[in-house]
């Protein structure tokens, strides 16, 4: 068969994760540990909240009923509340209309780029801008609506985000552009967009009347102070959450992954079409999941424990890795993003470290594509997630450290 691409590609399932990859690349390969260590996915594995079951159980006679595709008045009551709460905007959020909930922000991610494409004209094929390296499921939806992936390169040099201002240099581009997707906490890199930066970004969408899709779902595990969001920034100029919507959910936040529980919020007429589209084609989200999500999204003290627990994985990562692999730590998220140059780069660091160490990473190349230069950023990096506990994490890192030493 030809080497498929885009849409094609995707419908063919051509289109491999980074998962599949890796486990490809080490296929057959006997771990150098008997005590294997697994930090691929962004799985946490801290304590979810304790009430959680119980409100599950509590709504279970909700399963006798179909869902409401825009949820339960009290779900998008308790997000709303939630993004006030939490960016300082309170009753700033039509709960109604501004509020969407969704199974999981991929889910939101992956669907949102068919309204994009369909609000407006084109001159040409359709342009989605992705952070490069970026979430999977950013370049499924891109494919899914038949557009052009052009790739930012997020680098040392551009401060792990997207370059804004070559971006707007651009205009044949931007043009063609029906979105542009921004992840703060950057995945993998740990950057944290500033509100300057957001400006800047919202700027261009307006300008050239494309959607600023931000994912924040990493944005209740930082370091120093909470990062800003975007409904934050936008709520500040006249036009409000026009040509924005947000993404964000509970599996990072709460440690709650399987509940496939996550909102979009920004746009309200972004959002109807968005919800008409997600009518036809979309799960709902179960009675019962809606319930317990409503009580977690209004708990706070659950978020603080878990954002400390990953404070101190990072204290680990700060007395190991110094001076090492061009570490940093990173002002949000869970993932170390290293400099594997000394090893071969990353897929031969992640060969030699499943090899030696029996610990399981992913090579950045994975994660991010070639440019339009023929360059993949991540080719010298590897991906580790923090989701084990601390003492976890500093056996997994002593093991690759000594392979170096």
């Amino acid at each position: 068969m030809a080497q498929l691409h885009g849409l094609q590609a995707l419908a063919h399932g051509a289109v491999l994760s980074s998962f599949t990859r890796t486990a490809r690349l080490l296929e057959g390969i006997a771990p150098g540990h008997k005590k294997t260590i697994e930090m691929t996915s962004g799985d946490p594995k801290e304590k979810m909240p304790g009430f959680v079951v119980d409100k599950l159980v509590e709504a279970k006679d909700l399963l006798g009923t179909y869902p409401r595709i825009r949820g339960t008045d009290e779900l998008r009551k308790a997000i709303a509340t939630w993004i006030g709460r939490r960016y300082g905007l309170a009753n700033a959020i039509d709960f109604e209309r501004e509020v969407l909930p969704v199974n999981g922000s991929r889910e939101g991610l992956f669907f949102a780029t068919l309204p994009a494409v369909g609000r407006k004209s084109f001159a040409g094929r359709p342009v989605i801008l992705l952070p490069n390296p970026f979430y999977q499921a950013y370049l499924g939806g891109t494919y899914a609506a038949d557009c052009e992936p052009v790739y930012l390169n997020a680098t040392a040099e551009t401060g792990h985000l997207p370059d804004l201002d070559a971006l707007a240099r651009e205009p044949d581009i931007l043009r063609r552009t029906a979105a542009l997707f921004i992840c703060s906490p950057a995945n993998p890199q740990g950057s944290v967009a500033s509100g300057d930066y957001i400006a800047k970004a919202l700027a261009l969408a307006r300008e050239h009347d494309f959607m600023l899709f931000m994912d924040e779902c990493y944005s209740e595990i930082y370091v120093g102070e909470p990062p800003t969001g975007a409904l934050e920034v936008a709520a500040a100029t006249p036009e409000r959450f026009k040509n924005l919507v947000v993404f964000n959910s509970l599996s990072k936040r709460s440690n709650l992954p399987g509940m496939r529980s996550g909102f979009t919020a920004g746009d309200a007429d972004f959002l109807d079409t968005l919800a008409e589209i997600r009518n036809l084609t979309a799960p709902q989200m179960p009675g019962p999941i809606q319930h317990a999500s409503a009580a977690v999204w209004s708990e706070e003290q659950h978020v603080a424990v878990i954002r400390q627990a990953y404070r101190a994985k990072y204290d680990v990562c700060d007395e190991i890795l110094e001076g090492r692999f061009a570490y940093r730590r990173p002002a949000g998220g869970f993932f170390l993003w290293l400099d594997m140059k000394s090893l071969g780069g990353g897929e031969q660091a992640t060969l030699a470290i499943w090899k030696h160490c029996g610990v399981k990473i992913i090579p950045g190349v994975y994660l991010a594509h070639e440019d339009r230069h023929g360059v993949n950023p991540g080719r010298d990096f590897v991906r580790i997630a923090l989701v084990h506990d601390a003492a976890t994490v500093r056996e997994a890192l002593e093991r690759i450290v000594g392979l170096t030493t």
